[in-house]
């Protein structure tokens, strides 16, 4: 079977620009191959900052791969920090890139320009990522059409060592889920945390509801557009066509379909993801950081080979 590689923060609450981002297109295929998932505790260090937040996010985030609906059995569920060939593959892939290359991230630049610090973890993020790929052996990545610039870095990775050390890594190609890419937030921009911009995945009813009516409405078009473009992950163009042109103007009806389709949708999630307990969660990243552990050893063992510092 094929691989195939997903990893998602545990930097916070998850909000469903992630889930139809990265966790949909994961769920609808992941059982037609060898799927490992990551709980990407390492990535999170480059904006959080607190112990116990972390702790607690990292069992959140197992919560609600199984919430959305990931049977543990058949994935690789496992945590990027117990696997300390995720750095070492990554420190040795930049000492191959240059800083021009990794200054060209869509994300760093994205970031850096909306003033969050620029600190070297972010600066460094994609050949983590790259090593967070490419140690597995992945064929197949599925992501948002935000995040294709990560698979031409890890693609990147894979060229330039193989070129300084002979074949030794697959090149991952992307999978993205079409009529999604960028998944728009209450503002119009990309929905992020990072913008406080995003509706709760598994929020409650009236935490849905907050943000939905927090959605900028331009009083000036036929219809507005942001409760639009975010109402079209949950109904076909053609149901919404109907019901955008009866309540013609009456924003707030909108805004209230669009709740009521959000809360059909997560309502039977969030009574999932409440039914696994902290201790589910331990024994579960247990059992596969082991697995990975295995399998990224022996890629580490051909890797050091290559670069002579295996004597």
């Amino acid at each position: 079977m094929k691989r195939l590689f997903t990893g998602l923060q545990p930097s916070g609450t998850l909000h469903i620009g992630n889930y139809f981002g990265a966790l949909k297109p994961f769920v609808d295929v992941y059982e037609d191959y060898e799927s490992h998932i990551m709980v990407a505790d390492l990535h999170a260090l480059t904006s959080l900052r607190d112990p116990q937040a972390l702790r607690q996010n990292i069992i959140d985030v197992v919560k609600d791969y199984i919430g959305v609906g990931i049977d543990t059995e058949k994935a690789i569920l496992f945590k990027q920090s117990d696997v300390q060939e995720h750095t070492e593959l990554a420190w040795i892939f930049e000492c191959l890139v240059t800083v021009p290359f990794l200054s060209q991230a869509h994300a760093y630049k994205d970031k850096v320009a909306k003033g969050i610090e620029a600190n070297a973890g972010l600066f460094n993020y994609p050949m983590l990522m790259a090593s967070d790929i490419l140690l597995y052996d992945t064929d197949i990545v599925p992501v948002g059409e935000d995040q294709r610039q990560h698979i031409e870095y890890a693609r990147e990775a894979v060229t330039k060592f193989n070129n300084a050390y002979g074949e030794t890594f697959v090149a991952p190609q992307e999978m993205i889920l079409k009529g999604v890419g960028i998944i728009p937030g209450t503002d119009g921009q990309k929905m992020s945390k990072s913008y406080k911009n995003t509706i709760p995945l598994f929020g409650t009813k009236d935490e849905i509801t907050k943000a939905v009516m927090s959605i900028v409405t331009d009083s000036s078009g036929e219809r507005p557009e942001n409760v639009y473009a975010i109402h079209k992950l949950f109904r076909t163009e053609s149901e919404l066509d109907t019901l955008y042109t009866e309540n013609a103007g009456k924003y707030k009806n909108l805004k209230d379909a669009l709740v009521e389709d959000i809360e059909a949708m997560v309502a039977p999630m969030r009574e999932r993801r409440d039914s696994v307990s902290d201790a589910d969660v331990v024994t579960i990243l247990k059992k596969w950081s082991e697995k990975a552990r295995e399998q990224a050893s022996k890629k580490m063992s051909v890797v050091r080979e290559k670069i002579g510092i295996a004597l």
